[in-house]
Formats: C-alpha cells, structure tokens, sequence
C-alpha cells in the first residue's frame, strides 16, 4: 500500500472526529505533550536506533512510539486546520 493510499484511508477513518470537533477539543488536541518520562524514553530508544543498539524487543516499542506519536501529530494538525477554519468563519 502507497503512503498515499495510506493517507487517505485515515482521513476517511478520522473523518467522523473531524465533523464533530469543538473549539475546547480541538485545543486540548494541539495541547497534547509527552510527559517528560515518556519523551525521555522516546530520546533514549531514538538515540540508541542512530547508534544501530535497539533490542528486538526496544525496536518494536520504539516503532510504536512512533507511529503513537504521528497519529497524534496527524491528530493535531487537523485540530488546527479546524481552529482555523473556525476563525475564518
């Protein structure tokens, strides 16, 4: 499956959540961070996969690290298309 094709079955997956925003949520969304345990533990896996040390197991919590972190990116970044829309209006 294309990155594209990938894209675009979660926008349509997502969909429903982006109907049904409200300003509060969508603030709370772009406020989502890390707690500092959790980011230390993503520098620490990130640091040891540019050194080539991950542990198979160490490798697949730092992937799902990962992906946790980009659908929340993702999340966010359609909260603040929406915060902005709403201004516009």
């Amino acid at each position: 499956m294309t990155e594209t094709v990938a894209l675009n079955v979660l926008d349509r997956v997502l969909e429903p959540l982006n109907r049904n925003l409200t300003a509060e949520t969508a603030r709370v969304l772009t406020a989502l961070r890390l707690d500092e345990a959790a980011q230390a533990r993503m520098e620490e896996l990130a640091a040891k996969n540019t050194e080539g040390r991950l542990t198979p197991d160490e490798r697949a919590e730092y992937e799902s690290w990962v992906s946790a972190c980009d659908l929340v990116a993702i999340l966010q970044a359609k909260a603040r298309a929406w915060l902005t829309r709403a201004r516009a209006v």
